[in-house]
């Protein structure tokens, strides 16, 4: 036989032999698939408590990945968060620890938070608190923000009177109410309302939408306290606890 003839023949046996070994490799492959899903599915069956705590496992895995994104996005935006010229500040402005509170004159649980504030301004000296208008219950709502920030603009010494008349006011907050609270702690409503539709307030409104967007807020009020963020109202003796474990540690829960 011609070397040439030979080596094609067994070229072509080697081939052959491949290919039955590869065909016999996914048949096993097929076959083990069947195997460990039969295996799976009656071990659920057996053990269906089993799907609760996978189902738990996965919620708390987003959780975590929920809670470090919006802790990055506060360190990423913690500038604009406590220094920003648009937000109000209240207290020591050199606090060595800042409370930023996002809330919406409409929110009842806001209304019920003011005295909260209140207490931590004058029982806490070395607190800074900075408010963030974030008007997302109704059209009410960003009416009274608007006045609120043209507030701000005509006189920031008279922001947290007035803040105190509309929030602690009954009744529903829009730019009527709003202006009314405004006329009722001495400031000039005329300017106001040339203010409110100024551009400074379109931009603060947007910058709080979007630091709101960032932090994933999804309603008020909300706190950002070191960085971490309260999604919540918290009762005062809660406040204040929260602010000296910032200021022991840095967060929200220090280890023993």
């Amino acid at each position: 036989m011609p070397a040439a003839t030979f080596f094609r023949r067994l070229s072509a046996i080697a081939l052959g032999s491949a290919m039955l070994f590869a065909g016999a490799q996914a048949a096993l492959a097929q076959q083990s698939k069947e195997d460990i899903e039969k295996i799976v599915r009656e071990y659920i069956l057996k053990n269906p408590e089993i799907i609760e705590q996978a189902i738990l496992e996965l919620r708390k895995r987003q959780e975590e990945a929920e809670n470090k994104s919006r802790t990055d996005a506060i360190v990423q935006n913690k500038k604009l968060l406590t220094e920003s010229p648009r937000g109000v500040v209240l207290g020591n402005p050199k606090g060595n620890v800042t409370l930023v509170e996002f809330f919406d004159y409409n929110c009842g649980y806001c209304k019920r938070a003011l005295n909260d504030v209140s207490e931590l301004l004058k029982n806490d000296p070395e607190l800074k608190i900075v408010l963030k208008e974030f008007p997302i219950l109704s059209p009410g709502s960003v009416e009274a923000a608007r006045v609120a920030i043209a507030v701000r603009m005509q006189n920031p010494a008279k922001y947290w009177e007035f803040h105190r008349a509309l929030l602690g006011g009954r009744g529903e907050a829009n730019g009527a109410v709003a202006l009314a609270a405004a006329q009722k702690v001495g400031l000039d409503v005329e300017r106001i309302k040339k203010d409110m539709m100024s551009p400074e307030v379109a931009a603060t409104l947007k910058e709080s939408e979007q630091l709101g967007k960032a932090l994933a807020i999804g309603g008020t009020p909300s706190y950002v306290l070191g960085d971490e963020l309260i999604p919540g109202a918290l009762p005062y003796d809660r406040l204040k606890l929260a602010i000296a474990q910032v200021r022991k540690c840095g967060k929200l829960d220090c280890p023993n």
